[in-house]
């Protein structure tokens, strides 16, 4: 069956950086725009990064424009994002999703597979 596997998640200081993983299996994703969601304890789900089938266009939520990275592996299905300059406000476990398109998309109805989420902590 289809999987999103997502990894790398952890517990860091504010100022560190973590790189996420999503490994996905079952089929290829390399027609797919992919995005990274994040939830925080008692908050709603919220769009973070996506990045179109071909790497071409990527956007990003405006409070991580300048400090995290989506990018792509077609060859090994899979999907990253590079988050440096870690806030508190960044904590939140990490979902990795698959779209139904192959442009970019920002809203969760536009994602048909989804991960089971990475916790990230950022604490001092």
């Amino acid at each position: 069956q289809v999987q999103l596997v997502e990894s790398g998640g952890g517990s860091v200081q504010p100022g560190d950086s973590l790189r996420l993983s999503c490994a996905a299996s079952g089929r290829s994703f390399s027609n797919n725009a992919m995005g990274w969601f994040r939830q925080a304890p008692g908050k709603a789900r919220e769009f973070v990064a996506t990045i179109d089938f071909s790497s071409t266009y990527t956007y990003y939520r405006d409070t991580v424009t300048d400090r995290f990275t989506i990018s792509r592996d077609n060859a090994k299905n899979t999907v990253y994002l590079q988050m440096d300059r870690l806030k508190p406000e960044d904590t939140a476990i990490y979902y990795c999703a698959a779209s139904f398109s192959d442009t970019i998309r920002t809203m969760p109805t536009s994602y048909k597979w989804w991960g089971q989420g990475t916790q990230v902590t950022v604490s001092s």
